[in-house]
């Protein structure tokens, strides 16, 4: 087993399968020593657990989780491209984007759950530069999205 996954072992999470994509584009790709991720969506197993704007249909708590969720997909999408999250130096950047309705300003807290859980995951190695938007919809009438910037060595 690997540092990562037992990492992500001792701390209750398995990684899910790449979701695949829903247009045309693929999860992620390299350029140099980084991987890019495309924006990813809270899908578990094929499946969006949940539709809607935050501060509507959407609360601060589950679109927290949705995010963290969204953070794990994008991991599992890096990890389809360079083999193994053991060879992750860094977590570059995070953007988050919130589905909002007018007026709900909570994005940067439902972005935390993908911070956090990269934070959980990797250590210092987690802490990254981020954004957090409010968007009027996202695919799919998705809560919240999420694109990924790693370093990997």
């Amino acid at each position: 087993m690997s540092t990562i996954d037992e990492r992500l072992a001792e701390l209750g999470i398995t990684l899910p399968n790449v979701v695949p994509p829903v247009a045309v584009y693929v999860p992620a790709v390299i350029s140099g020593n980084l991987v890019y991720t495309s924006g990813q969506l809270p899908m578990v197993e094929g499946v969006l657990p949940a539709t809607g704007k935050l501060g509507a249909d959407v609360s601060d708590e589950q679109g927290k989780q949705l995010a963290r969720q969204c953070a794990l997909n994008g991991l599992a999408a890096v990890a389809s491209v360079i083999g193994s999250l053991d060879r992750v130096t860094r977590i570059v950047k995070v953007v988050g984007f919130v589905s909002s309705d007018p007026g709900y300003t909570g994005q940067p807290g439902v972005i935390n759950g993908a911070s956090e859980v990269l934070g959980e995951i990797f250590g210092e190695a987690g802490v990254h530069a981020r954004s957090a938007v409010g968007v009027a919809v996202l695919p799919l009438n998705s809560p919240v999205e999420v694109e990924l910037v790693v370093e990997f060595a």
